[in-house]
């Protein structure tokens, strides 16, 4: 998934940015509330996790904003107020959820996939299709029982298609949720990711719209 990351301090973005890369997340960063506004309001996020504190003022006006145009784009505050009036001021504002600093990464990524879950309308994260049983918490795939190792990558596109289950996601959608803004692009890695799920799960879980994409139904 596509994540936007609003954090100023340097080592603690890079940090958070590279623990979500190595789970196969397409992260982006902002570091003022001025870069927050404009990559958010042009890039399709799967989840926002918002630092309050900013060099240019409260991420807080920022996601009162959002909610204002009725964006519903999950938001997890990660800040070092503690206080209880900030967490109030933050949930009261939009926010989905609240983690203080500093917090430990594994729980920040399974909040981030709890939220985007039931923001598709699918919190349970056990699926039965067939003869796959995929678990979306753990990034863990069997197939009549036996397990199948994927790479970040394969899992991100997987992952993708299970969120939009029974939709058609166009390649840009998949690229959307595979790459961050200063990502090179593939031409044809779309194409390369979908052909090695198919080699490894077998042709009948991914369908092909010809001309218009790829789903799971």
């Amino acid at each position: 998934m596509r994540i936007l990351l609003v954090e100023d301090t340097a080592e603690l973005a890079r940090s958070v940015g590279d623990y979500l890369r190595g789970q196969g997340h397409a992260v982006d960063i902002a570091v003022t509330l001025t870069e927050a506004a404009d990559t958010w309001a042009v890039g399709d996020y799967a989840c926002v996790i918002l630092d309050l504190g900013l060099p240019d003022g409260s991420g807080l006006e920022l996601l009162r904003a959002r909610r204002r145009a009725k964006d519903r784009t999950p938001v997890i505050i990660a800040t070092a107020f503690d206080q209880i009036t900030d967490r109030i001021a933050g949930l009261d504002a939009g926010a989905d959820d609240y983690v203080t600093k500093p917090f430990d990464m594994g729980e920040l990524a399974a909040r981030l996939r709890a939220h985007t879950r039931r923001s598709e309308g699918q919190p349970n994260a056990d699926i039965e299709i067939g003869p796959w049983h995929i678990n979306r918490a753990a990034a863990r795939v069997q197939q009549d029982g036996a397990e199948i190792r994927l790479t970040s990558r394969e899992w991100s596109v997987l992952d993708a298609l299970l969120a939009a289950r029974g939709r058609v996601l166009s390649k840009a959608a998949l690229e959307e949720a595979l790459y961050a803004f200063d990502d090179a692009i593939e031409g044809n890695a779309v194409e390369v990711y979908i052909s090695r799920l198919r080699s490894k799960l077998g042709a009948g879980l991914i369908r092909t719209k010809r001309g218009l994409g790829y789903l799971i139904e």
